[in-house]
């Protein structure tokens, strides 16, 4: 099969502000018409590294290509590219059409056709008979909303989005990672979206890089990231897992990883084929709905975390279990081994 086309590439990028530096030599190629997040805790160098893809900041070292084409020296006016803030930074005199219309009228489109495109912009994003409110009649969904259909409406060979649901309840902002999916399927235009939280990293991405100290640490499918995460942090960072260091039979400290989710918690003395089983008592419950978090204290030393469905279980039942003795289990093939191969944590 032949390899999808290029549509961003940073090579060897470099950012710092005095002594800290924010991005240190960043590699990263974004496919055309990709979802491609870019994940990591605050001062990660995530947003840095997007500022440097829009032209908001220069860098001290490397290239920013956008369709082939070197950019690195170009304001953000001359790039192709439309940036998405959390803050919407909707013009509160204008309505919500000439709001969208407003990129279009300075390039001095036609009104004709600017009111055409801005009318199916909104359409878009559902806000179709939304055009002409105000913003501050609008809810903050809506006021999103509003602005993504004006950064669409110019057409970008590539979508740029710091964060933009940050400002959002919960609900609203997993409505909106579906809508913001959906938008960029419909639109078939690269997508560059950070963001700090996982869930939304996991849920929207065809492809995400997990950024730590101002370098990116793995790139990959959601789901290859989440199972097979190629560093302790990563680990860590991506979701919940959990870390122990046992030794093998050389006396070789190794230190390993597994899901809460993969791990079962059976009743003492259950038998057990083909797993590796540890015994322990469950030090603290926490019922929170579909799933309870059981904290585990292990016999031979550590700590686990295991998250259980509650098919069946009610509130009560699960929250008597604390203090009982449990026997947990869980399958090699979903250990990761951190200092070496999976084999290495048996």
């Amino acid at each position: 099969m032949s390899q999808p086309e290029v549509d961003i590439r940073v090579r060897g990028l470099r950012k710092s502000y005095g002594e800290v530096t924010a991005v240190d030599g960043v590699d990263l190629e974004i496919a055309r018409g990709e979802f491609f997040t870019m994940l990591g805790p605050s001062g990660s160098g995530k947003t840095t590294t997007l500022r440097l893809i829009a032209g908001f900041e220069r860098p001290d070292a490397g290239t920013v290509e956008l369709g082939g084409r070197d950019v690195s020296g170009l304001p953000p006016y001359a790039r192709d590219v439309n940036t998405v803030f959390q803050d919407y930074a909707l013009f509160p005199h204008m309505s919500v059409l000439e709001n969208v219309e407003y990129g279009l009228r300075v390039k001095k489109v036609a009104k004709a056709e600017r009111r055409s495109r801005a009318t199916e912009a909104l359409e878009l994003v559902r806000l179709g008979e939304y055009g002409p409110r105000r913003p501050n009649q609008l809810s903050g969904g809506q006021r999103q909303r509003v602005a993504l259909a004006r950064a669409i409406v110019n057409r970008p060979q590539a979508l740029l989005l710091d964060e933009p649901l940050g400002a959002l309840d919960l609900k609203l902002r997993q409505e909106l990672q579906v809508e913001l999916k959906r938008i960029q399927q419909e639109l078939g235009i690269t997508f560059v979206y950070v963001t700090h939280d996982q869930e939304e990293a996991l849920t929207m991405s065809d492809r995400l890089a997990v950024f730590n100290g101002g370098r990116i640490e793995q790139v990959g499918a959601p789901a290859d990231v989440y199972e097979h995460p190629a560093s302790e942090f990563i680990a860590g960072f991506v979701g919940v897992s959990n870390v122990l260091e046992r030794r093998d039979s050389a006396g070789a400290v190794r230190r390993f990883t597994v899901r809460p989710e993969k791990i079962r918690l059976l009743d003492p003395g259950a038998s057990v084929e083909g797993a590796y089983v540890e015994e322990g008592r469950i030090r603290d419950v926490l019922y929170v709905g579909a799933v309870t978090r059981f904290h585990v204290e292990l016999d031979a030393g550590g700590e686990l975390m295991v998250v259980s469905q509650n098919l069946e279980s009610s509130s009560s039942e699960v929250l008597e279990r604390r203090g009982s003795r449990v026997r947990l289990c869980w399958r090699p093939e979903h250990v990761f081994a951190i200092n070496g191969s999976s084999e290495g944590a048996r």
